[in-house]
């Protein structure tokens, strides 16, 4: 069964930075960096933008924040400086998907370029976690990676993603995409997950990964887990509905958190599902 210590999950990266404070307290404050894969970003990523030390595009990632960022922030009419403004610390990876008009026009802004096309045992999202484990190699304790873009199009690119979370286990990393999160928690915790309900919830799911989960207990949920069995072929955890501000979970393997994102302030009301709902079997 998980471990002692606790593991304290929030998605206040969601929020306004000034408002973070306010949203939740915790003894040491979080350390964010950003990677953007190539897909769609989500309409939040300016935010997540905001939050971030440091901001890395995994190859074609580039091309994305060339061409979406000016589209997330439309007010603004001039498209250079936005995409001047939103310029990545680092671009890494194989560099077989990255346009060449995209990374002239950040290395000419002076974004590190790191061509990684000599290794094609580890995807660009591996290569970008590694490189943000040595960017802050003194202070990981507090560190949380928010991969945008994680989500959607090919199903191997996700399972590959969701694969990377198992891969750097001990460390916090955010799947993002506009509908959801994904992350990982290791059964080596117990875990307390503090809903945003401005911006997240309620449904959400608990699926184990790697192996069967022997046992698995929560609270805070409208279905809990009472030392249930969860394994695929059998039964997982779906569907379910976050009621209270803080999700408990402790569990025997490891397993996947995710829950859904708002779209607008007024998607927080009560939504009703029937009992077989929640779970998958």
């Amino acid at each position: 069964m998980a471990g002692n210590l606790p593991m304290t999950h929030c998605s206040s990266f969601l929020l306004p930075p000034a408002t973070n404070s306010d949203a939740v307290s915790v003894s040491l404050p979080t350390t964010y960096a950003l990677i953007i894969l190539n897909q769609r970003l989500p309409r939040f990523s300016p935010l997540l933008w905001e939050h971030a030390k440091v901001r890395l595009c995994a190859d074609g990632g580039a091309n994305r924040l060339f061409d979406d960022m000016p589209e997330l922030c439309r007010d603004e009419l001039d498209v250079s400086g936005v995409r001047e403004r939103y310029k990545p610390d680092v671009i890494k990876g194989d560099m077989d998907s990255i346009r060449p008009d995209v990374l002239n026009f950040y290395r000419n802004l002076g974004t590190k370029i790191i061509d990684n096309s000599d290794d094609q045992d580890t995807t660009d999202l591996h290569k970008c976690i590694a490189y943000i484990l040595d960017f802050f190699a003194d202070s990981k304790s507090n560190l949380c990676i928010l991969v945008a873009g994680a989500l959607g199009g090919r199903f191997d690119h996700e399972m590959g993603n969701v694969n990377t979370l198992c891969r750097f286990s001990t460390i916090r990393i955010v799947l993002l995409s506009d509908d959801c999160l994904i992350q990982l928690l290791p059964h080596t915790r117990h875990h307390e997950i503090r809903i945003m309900s401005s911006v997240e919830g309620p449904h959400c799911g608990l699926i184990p990964i790697g192996a069967p989960s022997g046992s698995s207990t929560t609270t805070g949920l409208q279905w809990n887990l009472d030392n249930t069995e969860m394994r695929f072929g059998g039964l997982v955890s779906t569907s379910n509905i976050a009621v209270g501000e803080t999700v408990t979970v402790r569990s025997d393997s490891d397993l996947l958190w995710t829950i859904s994102l708002k779209k607008n302030s007024h998607e927080g009301e009560e939504h009703k599902l029937s009992d077989s709902q929640h779970a998958s079997l």
